[in-house]
């Protein structure tokens, strides 16, 4: 099979836009379902081998979640270090999503896939053998560098793969449910390896598949690039990068330095006036990083708030769920990821059927579902105690994974709905970056209302600190439900069609 063929505007040799060569002339008609099979296969494959990226890169946001009080006693790491081994993964995804898109864009989609999964494995290999939490924090920068090259990049090849729209959107209602999936069997497949195996194991358990992955990549994945390539807005990436950076830095140190310090007032400023410039500064170029035009799309801006609040609340609740499982109920680390299986199986049967959901009656319904069982599970929680019977934690688990579980599909529909092919890569960047960016605040968030109240022995004091997180969780319940109401209104998609020219394809050059 041809590993050079071009899926946008080039000839791709098969006659039907796919960019999957059959090796079959269009005349051959006797032998014409016999080619359908095989683009069907090579199809699946692909999208397969999509998925599996996304599974390893979602994954490993959360599979270090339950790890942490392993790490902490093993290389003497306080709460604020804890909270920068999951953020700076997190972190370093969301600011170089959409740069990722855009190189792929340039440079070959396939190219960059393999590029991204052979840093994530580098990174994913030295945080195995980190000597020191300096040298994990550096690593897993490393690890999230990989890992931004391949979520966008990714959901770029599947939409440029399955040009028929009915198979596209199969396509992306199994990669919005992947996201899910992934992100909830994280803290299990962590306890069990931390328990057996030991805590970096969480890691180098990804090198195998990551070089499987990029094997399958150059036999089965064909090369495309955009019909239009955009221009790379190194100003824009900066004001990202600074924005992002030192909002979460002075999150999660202003415990420690004290929220009046001048370097936390100075870092919130600091973030504030980033947004401000880039903001501006999109206003003024012709190709920035950001089209921030495509805001004016009230269901667009709604799908992002989304994603940053749904992802926030979950970050935040695996970060405090494996403190309070290990370090104060005493859980062993594969107990507290068998204490999560109900939300992971939750998110499991939400996510299955919040696609069908929305591929029938659109994301209103999902968008409700998930906001309503969000505040009602985080409710719950803000009732925890050091001796909360284990059934009523399942059943804070169990309404909390629904309402997670059922946000991914309408986040990823709303967010690649209407949009051009040459530019899936930009949508799907700025959905993962709204996904990232939330995991990175929530678990500030979190370790910042806790570390406040919590004494050096984690007991009732860093219990009863919870209860202000698993509020601001309520809130994000009922903010999801409002927006979901919102962004499927008249109103809302009449300001989708007044921007309609702004989605036009581009022709190709």
């Amino acid at each position: 099979m041809s590993t050079s063929i071009r899926a946008t505007s080039t000839a791709s040799g098969d006659g039907d836009g796919d960019g999957v060569g059959d090796g079959v002339g269009v005349g051959d008609g006797v032998a014409s379902a016999r080619p359908d099979r095989r683009r069907n296969t090579s199809k699946g494959l692909i999208l397969g081998i999509c998925c599996l990226s996304l599974f390893i890169v979602s994954m490993d946001a959360t599979i270090v979640n339950v790890a942490l009080p392993s790490i902490g006693t093993d290389l003497n790491a306080s709460v604020s270090d804890l909270q920068w081994i999951v953020d700076a993964y997190t972190l370093t995804i969301a600011s170089f999503l959409l740069l990722s898109g855009s190189t792929a864009d340039r440079l070959g989609r396939r190219r960059v896939f393999q590029v991204g999964l052979a840093v994530f494995s580098l990174g994913s290999l030295l945080c195995s053998i980190a000597p020191s939490i300096g040298f994990l924090i550096a690593a897993r920068v490393l690890q999230g560098l990989g890992g931004s090259m391949l979520n966008p990049v990714a959901m770029s090849i599947i939409t440029n793969t399955f040009t028929i729209p009915k198979q596209r959107a199969r396509a992306v209602g199994i990669w919005g449910a992947v996201v899910g999936v992934s992100m909830a069997f994280g803290p299990i497949v962590g306890g069990a390896l931390t328990q057996t195996v030991g805590w970096r194991s969480v890691f180098w358990v990804n090198v195998p598949v990551g070089i499987a992955a990029i094997i399958l990549c150059a036999v089965f994945v064909p090369e495309s690039k955009a019909a239009k390539v955009r221009k790379f807005d190194p100003l824009g990436q900066l004001f990202v990068l600074v924005a992002l950076f030192s909002l979460v830095f002075g999150l999660i140190e202003a415990p420690r330095q004290g929220w009046d310090s001048p370097l936390i007032l100075g870092l919130f400023v600091l973030s504030g006036v980033a947004v401000a410039l880039f903001i501006r500064h999109a206003g003024r170029v012709a190709e920035p990083l950001i089209d921030v035009r495509f805001f004016r799309s009230f269901p667009f801006s709604a799908a992002t708030l989304t994603a940053i609040t749904a992802y926030s609340a979950y970050g935040g609740f695996l970060f405090i769920n494996a403190l309070y499982l290990q370090d104060v109920r005493g859980f062993s680390a594969f107990d507290t990821g068998l204490h999560m299986l109900p939300l992971a199986i939750a998110t499991l049967i939400a996510s299955l059927l919040s696609g069908r959901l929305v591929g029938r009656f659109g994301t209103r319904p999902s968008l409700i579902f998930a906001g309503s069982l969000i505040t009602i599970g985080s409710l719950t929680l803000t009732l925890l105690t050091p001796v909360t019977p284990e059934w009523t934690l399942v059943v804070s688990y169990v309404l909390f994974g629904l309402g997670f579980g059922a946000i991914n599909a309408p986040i990823t529909t709303t967010a690649v709905s209407g949009m051009p092919r040459a530019q899936a890569g930009v949508a799907a960047g700025v959905a993962s970056t709204a996904r990232q960016s939330g995991i990175s605040l929530g678990v500030a968030l979190a370790g910042t209302v806790t570390a406040a109240g919590a004494s050096a022995v984690l007991g009732a004091p860093f219990v009863l600190s919870t209860h202000v997180f698993w509020f601001i969780c309520v809130g994000c319940g009922v903010a999801i439900l409002a927006l979901g109401i919102a962004a499927t209104t008249k109103w809302a998609r009449a300001t989708t069609e007044r921007i309609g020219h702004l989605l036009q394809e581009p022709s190709a050059s």
